[in-house]
């Protein structure tokens, strides 16, 4: 479904503003909207948790790094200024759910606000390069309380060998390792909001899941992706 006219938005206080409508919806609470998450979000419904992975602001270019060609965003520029437009649509989306999960990446983690909680994916193989050798890590950053408090305790972060998917996008999110967060920070009748979708990744996890999920993505390339994503039958886990 590509994306369509706009229609008003009901409510007094919205009635004068403009939603796009949905870019694909399969009827079954998996959505995307394709555009500007500081024009959408306003728009939306509360939800149970906002899960995503922002841009990192690392100056990210088409070139060969390690002798592996790197690709780049396609409409936005990867760099510290954008990090203030990431960081202003995080504080947006931490309005909206009780429950806000982000990998910021190393370079920028303190320009986002202070967690109530950290963990981690932990790479033994490494991912990378840093100024101090090979970096092993991504940090995890909670915001709100665990949905299983009290339920038992789980583990705050996840080790991870699984490559990620090449599918077009520049940082896409291996795919077992996002489903392990979902499931650790969410519950099977929540409802996920993510604002950065990329090439929909937190959006299959959840269709996969049998979760409720909202995405939206300002590169329509990356919207194209994710819905031939989506059209695959649901993954065994």
């Amino acid at each position: 479904m590509r994306r369509g006219e706009v229609v008003d938005v009901k409510g007094d206080e919205l009635s004068a503003m403009r939603l796009p409508k949905p870019y694909y919806d399969d009827g079954n609470g998996i959505v995307i909207y394709h555009g500007d998450a500081r024009d959408i979000l306003p728009h939306l419904p509360q939800v149970d948790l906002v899960l995503t992975d922002p841009p990192y602001g690392v100056d990210l270019g088409s070139k060969v790094n390690n002798s592996r060609k790197r690709i780049a965003y396609t409409m936005i520029e990867d760099d510290e200024i954008t990090i203030q437009s990431v960081v202003g649509i995080v504080n947006m989306a931490r309005g909206m759910a009780g429950i806000v999960v982000l990998t910021p990446g190393v370079r920028n983690l303190f320009k986002y606000p202070s967690p109530d909680h950290v963990g981690s994916f932990y790479y033994p193989a490494a991912v990378g390069c840093n100024s101090w050798g090979f970096s092993c890590w991504q940090p995890i950053l909670f915001y709100g309380k665990d949905p299983y408090g009290g339920k038992g305790s789980r583990p705050d972060s996840y080790q991870s060998v699984e490559p990620a998917e090449k599918n077009g996008h520049p940082c896409p999110k291996p795919l077992g390792q996002w489903s392990w967060l979902m499931e650790r920070c969410s519950l099977e009748h929540h409802i996920i909001l993510d604002p950065f979708m990329g090439s929909g990744t937190t959006l299959r996890a959840a269709k996969d899941l049998g979760r409720k999920c909202i995405g939206v993505e300002i590169e329509e390339k990356y919207c194209e992706i994710a819905v031939k994503r989506l059209a695959q039958e649901v993954l065994p886990l």
